[in-house]
């Protein structure tokens, strides 16, 4: 009978929750069609017009291509929760707000401090609530009910009636991996929900062990802050920056579903335009190039490009010339010469101006160019005026030979060509090290002219991006005309703002951009990703114990504001480079201006394979204290020796365990040890992609942030001799898994995993 009932019940609810659904459904198709319609009716206008028109007409049309993108973007899981008060109110949780023919609200923003309840209430501290419900959808369908009582006294007859579920976030977890992180919007905890909503200034820390959600927790708190500062970072954007370039893949869905799409996603190997490094150096390698004594190399290596020769300057010019068989031949030439103390004054003076090497080396010429025509109407018997002096010294800079002898001298460079040369020349290296670095550690850093840039190299090229300026001077001058235009434009778009009625999130720089007429609108996101000296209005920074002190440099130049959201664990640094603590990388910047947020509660792992875990974590980082895991139950986690298993056929095992093999449904990890990963993966050759699919091979780097129903650990004694850090990366490996691991072993088992079940198959 009570199951009779039950069933029912939750029938009843479905049939209520489905009907409320698709009338949103149906609101936001009205949405967008309005906004289709907006953006066509604009385009059927034409561009002629008055340039206030003009204005105004590119001010509606990018609201309503924001909109629109916002709008298509939450299609999947418009609506996933309710909660209901003791005064008999209730209101739909979703990812975007939406509003009926009356201006009603009819869904609140999941960011909307009218929505905070559905995250922060707990048995103990419900607030007002007496119900909270989560809607699980598939496309359009409301397919499940969980409902969480506070007070049952308080909810009227037809409500207690209609009561169904279990709670939302372990019934998330049980679900299969995918390729790509869930929208777990509808299962932010409270203390998650703590770093969501802190504030904007400042830096925040938010610490916290495997399947904590910090991930999570910052992505969400990127869209909440676009929600509430969109005055502020609108303009500016938000830039997150992961470990690495799949695990940006691996949450690029995640924003958009929240409905922003306003956000760089990158690595630090991404962090330089024209540059998209992935290799990795080895430890000790990194350990050098991550230190911050590199910045002084890196400045001397500029330095050394700012010469005076031994001597007096030197340079043949042509006077005379024929043409003999079509070909113009030197007849007669003329030497000029500048003493070396005119020389080094030209270059105390080029220096002693404090700009970038390519802006000051124009002082350095000039005046070269000036010494140099002086001698040449000295050897000519011919006075100079002021006027001619600088004519004279322009015509000898069409002379090959003037160009090259002070190309030599104060060349103009860029970051690449300047790191290339010196990571491969033995003199340069040895001469820009200097004191900084001893005779072994410029050994490591030696390598071949044609190397592939490594993600190390990234902050050196943006070292020397700082300390050369711009290079191509034509764009020098035309990005001055711009700036002087632009803040015209400004100034235009600033007073049509006033006096049109226009939606207030916009911005005279936006106005102004989309007037100017320079090829297809781009956001703010394209616009950033593409400018290197972009200064960001938020940073967030995942797994940020890997970034070592000269990443950090790279990651701070495009923060001045230092509003900054720093996401970690430092018992899982695997970077020799990395974090020891998080006061030492962030205190040279932000010293007693940042806090931090502990996150303790491990919703991922389950407790079985977190007692693993904590073994290794004992061992290698005693001092830090594992997340205590909320889930219990599956399979023990187990060994198997190498011998006489075959590892293809083992996964294909665990494939079928999870019930995965079929798209988007349950997937393996094999987390191999960096020397092992290419022999590894080549007995999965249809794992072509990590994300995708239903097997991925990858090192423990590679696996930094992601996870997988099933993972199986190859070589653990590899893992751990393969770095200083080798018992965190262990540590890292393990914790991937959501329901089992199996760890393959050759000789024999690390003491550290001395909990683990045998197993022959």
């Amino acid at each position: 009978m009570g199951d009779r009932q039950s069933d029912s019940a939750r029938a009843e609810a479905l049939r209520s929750e489905q009907s409320y659904v698709s009338m949103l459904y149906g609101r936001l198709d009205i949405a967008r069609e309005r906004a289709e319609r907006g953006i066509r009716e604009i385009l059927a206008r034409g561009g002629t017009g008055t340039r206030q028109a003009v204005v105004e007409r590119e001010v509606a049309a990018a609201e309503h291509a924001r909109r629109l993108a916002q709008l298509s973007a939450v299609e999947h899981g418009l609506c996933f929760g309710r909660i209901d008060d003791a005064e008999g109110e209730t209101l739909y949780i979703g990812r975007v707000g939406l509003r009926d023919d009356d201006h009603t609200s009819v869904l609140v923003d999941w960011r909307a401090p009218a929505a905070r309840p559905f995250y922060v209430a707990t048995p103990s501290d419900p607030g007002s609530l007496v119900r909270r419900r989560h809607l699980h959808t598939r496309h359009r369908d409301v397919v499940g009910i969980d409902d969480e009582v506070f007070d049952l006294d308080r909810m009227a007859d037809g409500d207690r009636r209609t009561l169904v579920g279990e709670a939302a976030l372990l019934a998330t977890l049980r679900r299969g991996r995918t390729g790509r992180m869930g929208e777990v919007v509808a299962t932010i905890q409270r203390e998650q929900d703590r770093v969501i909503r802190s504030g904007l200034a400042g830096a925040l820390v938010v610490q916290g062990g495997p399947g904590t959600g910090k991930t999570v927790a910052a992505l969400h708190r990127a869209a909440y802050l676009l929600y509430t500062h969109r005055d502020t970072l609108e303009r500016r954007g938000v830039l997150v920056v992961g470990p690495n370039a799949t695990f940006s893949r691996y949450i690029s869905q995640v924003l958009p579903a929240l409905g922003e799409t306003q956000v760089v996603l990158t690595s630090i190997g991404g962090l330089h335009p024209g540059v998209r490094a992935t290799a990795e150096d080895e430890p000790a390698v990194a350990v050098v190039k991550g230190d911050p004594r590199m910045a002084a190399v890196v400045e001397a290596a500029v330095r050394d490009r700012e010469r005076v020769p031994e001597g007096d300057l030197e340079v043949k010019i042509p006077v005379r010339t024929s043409v003999r068989g079509g070909v113009e031949v030197v007849v007669e030439e003329m030497a000029l010469r500048v003493d070396h103390a005119t020389c080094l004054r030209a270059r105390d003076r080029a220096r002693g101006l404090r700009r970038q090497h390519n802006i000051a080396r124009w002082t350095f010429v000039d005046q070269v160019l000036r010494a140099l025509a002086r001698d040449e109407a000295a050897k000519l018997d011919r006075p100079l005026e002021d006027g001619d002096l600088r004519y004279a010294a322009t015509a000898l800079w069409e002379h090959r030979s003037v160009r090259d002898a002070l190309d030599a001298l104060w060349p103009e460079i860029t970051p690449e060509r300047l790191v290339r040369e010196l990571l491969s020349d033995e003199e340069r290296l040895r001469t820009a090290a200097g004191p900084h670095l001893t005779e072994e550690e410029r050994a490591l850093l030696l390598r071949p002219r044609e190397a592939p840039w490594t993600v190390g190299d990234v902050p050196l090229l943006d070292e020397a991006a700082e300390l050369l300026g711009e290079y191509d001077y034509g764009a020098g001058a035309r990005r001055r005309r711009a700036e002087e235009e632009r803040r015209e434009e400004e100034l235009y778009a600033r007073e049509v703002l006033t006096i049109t009625d226009v939606d207030p999130v916009l911005d005279a720089a936006l106005l102004a951009g989309r007037n100017r007429d320079d090829g297809p609108y781009t956001t703010t996101a394209d616009r950033a990703a593409r400018d290197r000296t972009w200064a960001y209005g938020h940073v967030i920074v995942d797994e940020a114990q890997e970034l070592s002190a000269m990443a950090w440099r790279t990651v701070m130049r495009r923060v001045p504001a230092r509003s900054l959201t720093v996401v970690g664990d430092i018992a899982q640094t695997g970077s020799a480079a990395g974090a020891r603590s998080w006061g030492e990388m962030l205190d040279p910047y932000v010293k007693g201006r940042w806090r931090e947020e502990r996150l303790l509660v491990n919703y991922r792992t389950p407790a079985e394979i977190m007692e693993v875990a904590a073994d290794v974590l004992r061992a290698v980082a005693p001092g830090e204290k594992p997340p205590e895991s909320v889930r219990f139950g599956g399979a023990r986690p187990r060994a198997v020796p190498a011998g006489g298993t075959d590892l293809r056929l083992l996964v294909e095992s665990e494939l079928r365990e999870i019930g995965g093999g079929e798209i988007g449904e349950g997937r393996v990890g094999v987390v191999t040890p960096d020397a092992r990963h290419l022999e590894v993966a080549a007995l999965f050759p249809e794992a072509v992609d990590p994300l995708d699919s239903p097997v991925a091979v990858l090192t423990v780097r590679g696996s930094k942030g992601l996870e997988f129903d099933a993972v199986v650990v190859v070589d653990p004694e590899g893992i751990l001799r393969q770095s200083p850090k080798g018992g965190q990366d262990l540590y890292v490996a393990i914790t991937r898994a959501t329901r089992r691991l199996t760890v393959v072993y050759e000789d024999r088992l690390p003491a550290v995993l001395h909990r683990l079940e045998p197993s022959m198959t």
